[in-house]
Parts: structure tokens; C-alpha cells; sequence
């Protein structure tokens, strides 16, 4: 079920809910589907019987009819994908911050000059990685890392029977070495994969212009936490990734980074105003 904390002005709500929002504001009729999420923001208050908005709806409401950027953060990890984000609007950013196996999302608002704080906080940007490999690059294929990971989701009794680190690194070296990645890189594969804590992207989009006319513009950044073997940005492949265009054959490519790298590299994901579409 939805919520609103008015101490806080957080509001927590499920994607279809906000979809039940921008379209009572844009003055147009949920379609049938959402006619459950809007009798339960009537519950709450925070729709009236003629579909009129609550005030505390406006901070969100003026994001969602005037979006200068929509930020996108998602998170896989040991529990699963995890979505958050940002909605910038014209005079208003909300940020929202999903839960594993959760539904519903907290939306709160947020200062515009904490962006990349809060960017930076919703990956868990820190310093570290003082054991981070000798290798600065590595190169490989989705086939390997496909391989590693199944060996790393198997059941116990399969996959060689890996019981203990050193079974496990033998295990996912084997299937990486298998999937034609041999000699340092296999090695460097494999130490990564077994310290991965997460992997992360964010991209932003936003309305931009191209050859005089408005386009639609994305920048992300795709990195995976190692925890002490640090940050790798992941040049391969390239985003933003389109269904269908990454095959077993695809590169794989990261790239040793630091929090500083990282810190900078949110930062650019941003655009500058002379970037964005005409307002």
C-alpha cells in the first residue's frame, strides 16, 4: 500500500501508482488496469473522488510535468536487482529508492545541489580496494563471465563440488579458462567475479537536440564494486545496450578505477544547460 510521511515529505509508492499521478496530471483518465492503484491513493487521501490532487503530491507533480532529467541507478546484487533514481523537474528533484523484492519506492525531495551526493550514496561510493589486482585492464567475453557466474549459482554437489575459496576460484578459473579466456586474464576474471559485491549503472536521459531538431540523449556510467579489489568501470559493452545486442561472443572489457574516477565520472553524466532542449 502506498504512504506519506509529513514529517519528511516522503511519499512511498509503486511505479503504477506514479503512473495513476502523471496521468491525473496531465488531466487524463488512468487506464482500466490502474483503476486498483487509484482507489487505493483514494484510501490514502492523496487522491480526491474527482481525481484531484493532494498538495502533498506537488513537489512530485512538478517534476513529472516539467522533467529536465530522468536518472536511472540500478543495482544487482547478492539480493537481486535493486531500482532507484532521480526525477529532476524544473523547479523540483525527487529522488526515489526502491528495496529488494519491494514493490513500492520511497520518493523524497532532495536539494539540487546534492545530485551527485546522492548518486554517489545510492551506489555506496567509498574509498578502498588495497588489494585490487596487478592487471589495470581486463579483457574477456560474455561467455566467460556467463560461465563463471553459473558456477558460482550452482547448487552445491555440482559445478566441481566448490566448498571452500580455493575450490571456488579453481571452479570459476576452470569455466573461464573453458569459455576461452586463458593465462592473466583468466586469473583477473576470476579474482573479480569472486569479490563482487555489485554491479551498477546509471544513466541519465534527458531531451536534447540534434541536427536542429529535439532527440532524446543518454549518458551512463557501468561499474562493478569489488569491494577491496576496488572499482572497474565497464568500457564492454558499450552502454547504452539495446535488447538483443549483447550475444556469448560480446567483449567484455573493465577498466581499474578509484572513487575519485568514479565521483568524476557521475559527475559528467550530467548536462550542461547549453545540452538540454529547448525549455
Amino acid at each position: 500500500m502506498p504512504g506519506y510521511d509529513s514529517s519528511r515529505s516522503r511519499l512511498r509508492l509503486a511505479d503504477r501508482h506514479v503512473r495513476v499521478i502523471a496521468r491525473l496530471a496531465a488531466g487524463e483518465t488512468p487506464d482500466p488496469e490502474l483503476f486498483p492503484s487509484l482507489g487505493e491513493l483514494q484510501e490514502l487521501g492523496l487522491v480526491g473522488e474527482e481525481g484531484e490532487l493532494s498538495p502533498l503530491l506537488r513537489e512530485l507533480v512538478g517534476a513529472l510535468k516539467t522533467p529536465v532529467l530522468n536518472i536511472s541507478v540500478e543495482i544487482t546484487g547478492e539480493a537481486g536487482p535493486v531500482h532507484h533514481g532521480v526525477l529532476v523537474g524544473a523547479e523540483t528533484v525527487i529522488a526515489h529508492e526502491g528495496w529488494p523484492g519491494d514493490e513500492e519506492s520511497e520518493y523524497i525531495p532532495i536539494e539540487p545541489s546534492t545530485l551527485v551526493f546522492e548518486l554517489a550514496r545510492m551506489v555506496r561510493l567509498r574509498r578502498g580496494g588495497e588489494e585490487q589486482p596487478a592487471a589495470r585492464r581486463v579483457e574477456s567475453t560474455m561467455k566467460a563471465l556467463d560461465g563463471a557466474f553459473a558456477v558460482l549459482a550452482a547448487p552445491a554437489g555440482e559445478a566441481g563440488d566448490a566448498g571452500d575459496a580455493g575450490e571456488d576460484r579453481d571452479t570459476v578459473r576452470k569455466a573461464v579458462t573453458e569459455a576461452g579466456t586463458t593465462g592473466d586474464m583468466a586469473d583477473a576474471l576470476t579474482e573479480l567475479v569472486l569479490a563482487l559485491n555489485s554491479y551498477w549503472r546509471v544513466t541519465v536521459a534527458w531531451d536534447g537536440q540534434h541536427d536542429g531538431g529535439h532527440a532524446p540523449m543518454f549518458r551512463s556510467l557501468a561499474v562493478w564494486d569489488c569491494g577491496s579489489r576496488g572499482y572497474w568501470i565497464r568500457e564492454q559493452p558499450e552502454e547504452p545496450i539495446l535488447p538483443g545486442q549483447v550475444t556469448p561472443d560480446s567483449p567484455l572489457h573493465l577498466v581499474r578505477s578509484d572513487a575519485g574516477e568514479i565521483w568524476r565520472g557521475l559527475t559528467a553524466l550530467i548536462p550542461e544547460k547549453e545540452e538540454l532542449g529547448p525549455r
